[in-house]
């Protein structure tokens, strides 16, 4: 049984394209199109991390964590990013498949380990689109109430349609009184349907939106810059007032929360399938669309803490919270609003296309049953799983706030990571004889400290949400020994 579960994939069986190849997938007679190209993934990388983290995460960070030290915890967080997406690009560019970080583990440590992985990109994908989509909804309620302004009327949505029926306290499920959170089900539904219908609209659609996002965040860098106050930034670092509340504890405890803001980039991996050239591409558009990312958000938080003293940004909208005390900037408040709306939809698109492509993935595997690997004859997208996580998303983001899982998952991304950084290191000795069109520089110190420095911010979060996050792990468990392991494809051929 040990040798079926730590069994390897033949890694020949991930094929080395040229530009421009189908892929045949072997699943049902499947095969995705690669139509996406560098720039493609570039964007797509900046659709899926700006977002929640500029126009959310931030605010609560800094509010109750790190105060104007939240710098530091973004670049804590993206050393961390940095060194697992230099090992992700290695894996990317020599598997070009999807999958994502279950393909790489598959193929280095086993399909027990893939199938732990890759039940950590589910928490990832699912609850964070689900997540944002909660946030969505009140930058849309926001927007409403800037129209009825403008035109004399209150055309808000009540509390009873826009906000979660439930909440987590004290560990605890309890009644909000609501209904349910329209708005974000219906960005859900909408934005599941682009996927539905096929990559290259939804890479389209997705490009218009990072432009539109990229030009809100630096007009507000631009136009925010001129009323920095630096006596907001005095103490740079505030006394510790407990365990994770200020100091350098609120520190490392704000770079686990703002790691929520970076976990999107591992999208760019789950595209690999429909790259034209994924060798070069892949490198490209991860590490590319890294440095964009991490440079922004340094910028917006040193504006941001800058502008307004930290403790006042514990809102919803820290972006809009903070502009608001200068009437001079009105206008851009309107245009920051309009720019989350964007930027979050962008999020949840690219959250929505990846995960049905990581089910895709593990169906072809045996892992899951054999519908999620189905490819739509027409759109060539697999329409059974981005059906099931269209339904599945938009249910968790109309029943539950934008604030309950997010930590969950920062966790389950920080795990996929660590185990990617490890099998880089693992392949280099088992298969030295695999063309690699990237490697990691100094692979040792590299994959170590990138191991270390996920496990480090992993186990920041997991003192506090252990119970939740081993209920996710034991319903997994569940699944593959349920199903998984009697239907694994690699164990029937090793039989």
């Amino acid at each position: 049984m040990l040798k079926h579960l730590f069994a390897t994939h033949p890694i020949e069986a991930a094929p080395h394209v040229d530009a421009g190849e189908h892929i045949d997938t072997g699943a049902h007679g499947g095969e995705l199109k690669r139509v996406l190209t560098a720039r493609h993934l570039i964007l797509l990388g900046i659709g899926a991390v700006i977002g929640a983290g500029i126009f959310v995460i931030t605010g609560q960070a800094a509010a109750l964590h790190a105060g104007p030290a939240l710098v530091i915890s973004f670049l804590i967080a993206g050393f961390a990013c940095a060194l697992a997406g230099l090992c992700y690009a290695e894996f990317a560019a020599m598997l070009p498949v999807s999958g994502s970080a279950y393909s790489y583990s598959y193929a280095t440590l086993g399909e027990y380990v893939a199938w732990f992985v890759g039940w950590n990109l589910v928490l990832e994908y699912l609850f964070a689109a689900a997540t944002v989509a909660a946030g969505w909804s009140g930058y849309f309620n926001e927007l409403l109430g800037l129209i009825g302004q403008m035109i004399g009327s209150d055309i808000t949505l009540p509390a009873s349609l826009s906000s979660a029926p439930f909440q987590f306290v004290a560990g605890h499920i309890q009644s909000t009184g609501t209904l349910i959170n329209l708005p974000a089900v219906v960005i859900v539904a909408a934005l599941s349907g682009l996927c539905y219908v096929g990559i290259t609209q939804s890479a389209f659609v997705n490009s218009i939106i990072v432009a539109i996002k990229v030009v809100v965040i630096l007009l507000f860098l631009a136009f925010a810059i001129r009323m920095i106050n630096p006596d907001n930034w005095h103490p740079f670092i505030p006394p510790s007032e407990g365990e994770g509340t200020f100091g350098w504890g609120g520190i490392f405890r704000a770079a686990t929360i703002v790691f929520f803001s970076y976990v999107g980039f591992d999208a760019v991996s789950t595209a690999a399938g429909e790259a034209k050239n994924p060798q070069r591409d892949m490198p490209i558009g991860i590490l590319g669309s890294l440095a964009v990312c991490t440079v922004l958000y340094i910028a917006v938080a040193l504006v941001l803490t800058g502008i307004a003293p930290f403790r006042m940004l514990n809102t919803p909208e820290p972006v809009a919270t903070a502009l608001g005390l200068y009437p001079q900037l009105s206008w851009l408040k309107a245009i920051v609003v309009l720019g989350a709306i964007t930027g979050l939809s962008s999020v949840i698109l690219v959250m929505l296309m990846g995960l049905p492509r990581i089910f895709f993935s593990m169906a072809r595997d045996g892992l899951l049953p054999p519908a999620m690997a189905k490819v739509h004859d027409k759109f060539r997208t697999p329409y059974v799983g981005t059906v099931i996580v269209g339904v599945a998303a938009a249910a968790m983001a109309g029943l539950f706030p934008v604030s309950v899982l997010g930590e969950l998952v920062s966790m389950g991304t920080l795990l996929a990571f660590a185990t990617v950084c490890m099998g880089v290191l693992i392949l280099r000795y088992t298969r030295p004889d695999l063309k690699r069109s990237f490697r990691v520089p100094m692979v040792w110190p590299i994959t170590i400290l990138g191991t270390l420095s996920c496990v480090y911010l992993f186990w920041q979060a997991f003192e506090e949400h252990w119970r939740l996050m081993v209920g996710w792990i034991v319903i997994g468990q569940l699944i593959y020994f349920g199903y998984g392991y009697a239907h694994s494809k690699l164990r029937k051929s090793l039989s």
